[in-house]
């Protein structure tokens, strides 16, 4: 059986040197002993003060003595409402600096007296019509889109709409026939591009008929209906005038299938319209005519009699 081994004997032969202990290592272990808070009695007070002059001076509370990195910051005292006061600001006066800076990050004259105690400010009164949702356009735009809506389907008639005014806008400036000039006032051809809304309106306008033939059954006598010339309103004569625009273009050639096709007809009609060479100018002639030669029947006696 082997013997047992023993380390003792080697551990013996081993030389152990302690180190020195520093002299900051022990003095957090005398600072302990000294300062010791609240619980001390007045006996332990007299000897901590005994003890406190043996101590280094950065432990005493010098503050000359200690590194830059260890020396506390001073902070200043804090301003309170008494000192206020004495300097004659208000909290009221605080309170309405504050908000004074607010809206200026909105972007608003803090000084203005209409925006006073209000975000945004009060809007101008009385409201224009474009600040209604339901009156945001034009009125003679929403007629004729209106006009121009099939099955209820308001959305593609917008649509249809703004590629109209697209191609109006886009295109290159009309040329104006003498024979069949627009309405007077009208703004020369090579402005009429930059506004749309304005080419469409004066285009529909210019074209548009001054009266109806209304006709009376039996009036005339001989079961005969007596013509008659009314007049007309601005709405009915624009309705009247874009009815013959999209009659004219229903009867015209298709040049293809797509979505955009139709808008782009009516919108060269519009653009026909305005150089004379439309037929919509034919149909205008023809009803100013009927009404020239029926105006002696606005004083027939049957006519008196019926109202």
């Amino acid at each position: 059986m082997p013997p047992r081994l023993n380390l003792w004997p080697t551990c013996r032969a081993l030389a152990f040197r302690t180190r020195p202990a520093s002299q900051w290592s022990q003095t957090p272990c005398i600072a302990a002993r000294a300062v010791r808070g609240f619980a001390d009695t007045a006996a332990n007070k007299n000897n901590n003060n005994t003890t406190s002059s043996q101590r280094p001076n950065h432990l005493n509370g010098d503050a000359s003595t200690l590194p830059p990195f260890m020396v506390p910051p001073t902070r200043q005292p804090s301003t309170t409402p008494e000192e206020i006061e004495a300097a004659g600001f208000t909290s009221t006066e605080n309170e309405k600096a504050l908000s004074q800076l607010q809206l200026v990050t909105y972007g608003l004259n803090p000084f203005d007296p209409a925006v006073d105690g209000h975000k945004y400010g009060l809007p101008d009164l009385p409201l224009p019509s474009e600040m209604h949702m339901k009156h945001r356009y034009d009125p003679a735009i929403v007629q004729f889109t209106k006009l121009l809506m099939q099955d209820g389907k308001l959305s593609k008639a917008q649509r249809d709409m703004a590629i109209i005014l697209n191609y109006l806008r886009s295109s290159p400036p009309p040329k104006i026939n003498p024979a069949r000039p627009l309405m007077p006032g009208s703004p020369p051809a090579s402005h009429l591009p930059l506004d749309p809304v304005s080419y469409l309106t004066l285009a529909i306008d210019s074209v548009a008929p001054l009266i109806r033939i209304r006709a009376y059954k039996g009036l005339a006598g001989g079961g005969a209906s007596l013509d008659v010339p009314m007049p007309l309103a601005a709405r009915q004569r624009r309705r009247t005038a874009f009815q013959w625009v999209l009659d004219a273009v229903n009867k015209k050639k298709s040049k293809g299938s797509g979505r955009t096709m139709f808008p782009h007809r009516v919108a060269e009609e519009i653009v026909a319209v305005v150089e004379g060479r439309s037929s919509v100018w034919d149909k205008r002639h023809i009803v100013h005519k009927l009404g020239t030669s029926a105006r002696a029947n606005l004083n027939h006696s049957a006519l008196r009699r019926r109202k």
